[in-house]
């Protein structure tokens, strides 16, 4: 028997939201069609018209190794939010590069901070490196900014904010911010996870990106997963101090992020009407949703993101209820919310369809 060491022995299995494919095999569903998920916080739309034309034509070339430093999208992104190209990072997802930071920055004994109910795998990372996770209470729901900043240790090397935070889908303002980022001491990095800071309307966005121009600790994570409906592609990126790019660039694979992403990406990032379209869907999602919920007497946490947190009672229980009736959402035991699911905001039709089977579980009792 291979023995596997105890430090890995000890790390967590992060739980991602169940395929279509799997679970339509599990219930004996003819057609994956017939499943809705609303689980992973996808963008319903799917990709950009854009995007699939430049998948179309990259599938092409896909004998050829992908441009390794994926030069053409650090230069649109660098051009976008006016930073040299040696500030941009792209990877493999952003959870690439959450790892890769941790790869970069971090060893046995030291420490992160992070939000008590933020995203896991800041605390999943940290873990595999051996360094502690400090994790403050959120208020009303909401990182308590004030509070992670005084949880800052001599050895504290990161402290992770996702804003817009999930799965609260709650964010923090530009005041806030600046208090947090004026408080760190400069050899902490502040990571500010912007998964789905493009569902917002560009006003409402703080200027994060401005303090790596400044050339603070700052390193600012988004994705082309959410908003611009790239998930199975994995292709996020990380803006960032030169020297920090160039720490990640070191400790990442060669040919990280493939070809097909790359071109889709690019495209994705010029299709404003797409991520205009995603935005009054969820909006009008949201709206279907909290008017829904409403109705059926549970408590929802308000969202500017695209999913919402919804207090069931027994989540596990629902979770699956939900599953045998075609409808997958996220159970939130793992984050120490077991009365809670977290439901990715959809099409009308699939909102629709999932409040109806909600309202049939509940009717049913499984909610206790």
């Amino acid at each position: 028997m291979i023995p596997i060491p105890d430090r890995v022995r000890r790390l967590a299995v992060y739980e991602p939201g169940r395929p279509i494919e799997e679970v339509a095999r599990q219930f004996g569903v003819s057609s994956a069609d017939e499943i809705v998920k609303l689980a992973s916080n996808e963008n319903a739309l799917g990709p950009s018209p854009r995007a699939l034309r430049a998948i179309r034509e990259a599938a092409r070339r896909v004998h050829v190794y992908p441009d390794g430093g994926s030069f053409y999208l650090r230069d649109a992104l660098a051009r976008r939010f006016g930073v040299p190209s040696s500030c941009v990072a792209v990877g493999h997802g952003s959870n690439e590069l959450i790892a890769l930071l941790a790869h970069a920055f971090l060893e046995p004994g030291d420490s992160i901070v992070m939000s008590e109910c933020a995203f896991i795998v800041y605390r999943l990372v940290a873990d595999l490196f051996g360094a502690r996770t400090i994790a403050t209470p959120m208020r009303g729901w909401t990182h308590d900014l004030d509070a992670m900043a005084a949880a800052i240790e001599p050895r504290t090397k990161m402290v992770f904010v996702a804003n817009p935070n999930n799965p609260t889908g709650t964010m923090v303002g530009a005041a806030e911010i600046e208090r947090l980022v004026r408080r760190a001491r400069p050899d902490v990095l502040l990571v500010l996870d912007e998964a789905y800071i493009e569902l917002l309307p560009p006003e409402r966005a703080p200027d994060t990106i401005r303090y790596v121009r400044e050339g603070r600790p700052v390193v600012v994570l988004r994705t082309f997963s959410k908003t611009y409906g790239l998930a199975g592609l994995r292709v996020g990126y990380a803006i960032a101090p030169a020297e920090v790019v160039e720490a990640l660039n070191r400790v990442r694979q060669p040919f990280n992020v493939n070809s097909i992403a790359q071109a889709a990406a690019l495209a994705a990032l010029e299709d404003e009407a797409h991520v205009e379209r995603t935005r009054r869907m969820v909006a009008a999602g949201l709206q279907q949703w909290e008017r829904g919920c409403r109705r059926l007497g549970l408590e929802t946490v308000p969202s500017v993101a695209n999913f919402l947190l919804v207090k069931v009672g027994a989540g596990r229980a629902v979770f699956e209820a939900l599953q045998r009736r075609r409808v997958i959402v996220r159970p939130m035991d793992g984050y120490g919310l077991p009365e809670y699911v977290r439901v990715t905001v959809g099409t009308r039709r699939e909102n629709a369809i999932a409040l109806r089977e909600l309202a049939a579980v509940i009717a049913d009792g499984v909610s206790g």
